[in-house]
């Protein structure tokens, strides 16, 4: 396989986002880095220092000081590359960064494409193709757990899963390639019992994994949260209280919110991406009409739908016959009886703790079993996240492919079809596990992957 970038290139770029700060580092990775960088440090001898010390120098060129620097030296095989890596350090000066890599360029360097340092890192065999995608996920998390599942996936953790289930069907398509082998003599190596057996576990496991993509994508995207309901009924006041703060404008006049409102809210590490909508309603109100259609349509794409409701004027169950009559597709549905403190003891109406839970948002008042209650409806038991979980949209539709492929196989065992036929759908299983750890992927999909790095990774 030939990657569309040289290999044999020195490259060079900035490690850091763009913009001044305390300091800068600059990336080398490639047979050249420690002689180009040896060229910009008249007073320092790169080709002498151990692998993973730091030295001090002042880069130059031509009597020209550009900055006083930190190097760190890290010699092939071992740096993230596994080739030759100089990371210098400098103050983070737009200027002096823009002008060291010229410098670099200049010497015989070139630019770094996108994700080629982490590229360079998969082919050296650094790491897989799943541990590389992780690096991108640590780099955009925003959340305790997606940042634990990252880490998990970039420590091998979720590779070396798929390697044991990869490794068990090759096992199973070796005993019926040797049936294919000795067709003729109509043997068979396995018994077809024991075979379907070890099929269905195999299946359990890639169904697991393939299922826990759910969950996986919560916590590594944050979940949807949309808070709905009348108008009125104290959604803009709900956000306000868990936020902690005054996002939305709170009024006693009914229609105030007309356009959706986003926010993030973290709950046990778990980032929840409430929205706030317009009260649901029939209205003559051109824009407030409109907000009315926004908020069906969050509440299409919601995994949590908060509906609030007025504990002073509606029942729980009327407003889950409201609810219902809207006809919307969803995942989990919480009703909020607001206002629970405005309520007589005698005259507070039935909140099933399963469906509802009382609160008073305007006090306070319950938003902590409130904010539990949303945890536990999405993620369920604590401990799932700390499983590997499936988080990639790329290995999800791989694993559902090659469960398919297995699915198939069993099928073709139970009805006694011929090896070569069951082998087939074997081989294709295989195939969609290898793609996930970058066994068997092709160049265009290596292209897309980490062209969706940032430059400098």
């Amino acid at each position: 396989m030939v990657y569309r970038y040289d290999t044999a290139d020195t490259i060079v770029a900035p490690a850091t986002p763009p913009g001044t700060g305390a300091i800068a580092v600059v990336r080398l990775s490639g047979s050249e880095a420690i002689a180009i960088a040896n060229a910009l440090l008249p007073k320092v001898d790169l080709a002498k220092v151990k692998s993973r010390t730091v030295q001090y120098g002042v880069l130059s060129r031509d009597g020209e000081e550009l900055d006083e620097v930190l190097v760190t030296v890290f010699r092939a095989p071992h740096s993230y590359t596994g080739e030759d890596v100089v990371e210098i350090s400098t103050h983070g000066s737009m200027y002096v960064v823009r002008k060291l890599v010229q410098w670099c360029i200049d010497a015989g360097a070139r630019m770094a494409e996108p994700g080629e340092f982490t590229m360079r890192a998969f082919f050296n065999r650094k790491m897989d193709l799943s541990q590389a995608e992780a690096v991108i996920d640590i780099i955009q998390a925003d959340s305790a757990a997606a940042h634990r599942q990252a880490m998990l996936q970039l420590r091998g953790a979720y590779s070396e899963q798929l390697r044991l289930l990869r490794q068990k069907i090759i096992e199973f398509a070796a005993l019926l390639e040797l049936e294919l082998d000795f067709g003729e003599e109509d043997v068979e190596f396995a018994d077809r019992t024991q075979l379907q057996g070890t099929l269905q576990e195999i299946l359990r496991l890639t169904g697991e994994l393939r299922d826990s993509y759910r969950l996986g994508v919560v916590v590594k995207e944050g979940v949807p949260t949309v808070i709905a309901g009348r108008p009125n009924v104290g959604k803009s006041t709900l956000l306000n209280a868990l936020l902690r703060e005054q996002r939305a404008i709170v009024s006693d006049i009914p229609g105030t919110t007309r356009d959706v409102i986003e926010a993030s809210l973290l709950i046990k590490g778990v980032r929840f991406r409430l929205i706030d909508t317009a009260g649901l309603r029939q209205t003559t109100d051109t824009v407030e009409a409109i907000g009315v259609q926004r908020a069906k349509e969050y509440l299409q794409k919601s995994q949590l739908v908060l509906y609030v409701l007025d504990a002073t004027e509606q029942s729980f169950e009327a407003a889950k016959a409201e609810w219902e009559k809207l006809e919307l597709p969803h995942a989990y549905v919480l009703f909020v009886a607001n206002k629970w403190d405005m309520v007589g003891d005698g005259e507070r109406p039935v909140c099933n703790h399963q469906e509802c839970i009382a609160i008073s948002a305007l006090h306070g008042h319950g938003l902590d079993a409130l904010k539990d209650r949303m945890y536990e409806m999405v993620i369920g038991d604590t401990s799932l996240q700390e499983k590997t979980l499936v988080t990639n949209a790329r290995h999800y539709q791989a694993l559902v492919q090659a469960h398919e492929a297995l699915e198939r196989a069993l099928q073709g065992l139970e009805e006694s079809l011929p090896a070569d036929l069951i082998a087939m759908d074997i081989r294709q299983a295989s195939h969609h596990l290898g793609a996930i750890i970058g066994e068997v992927d092709p160049e265009d999909l290596l292209d897309y992957i980490f062209a969706n790095f940032c430059i400098g990774k």
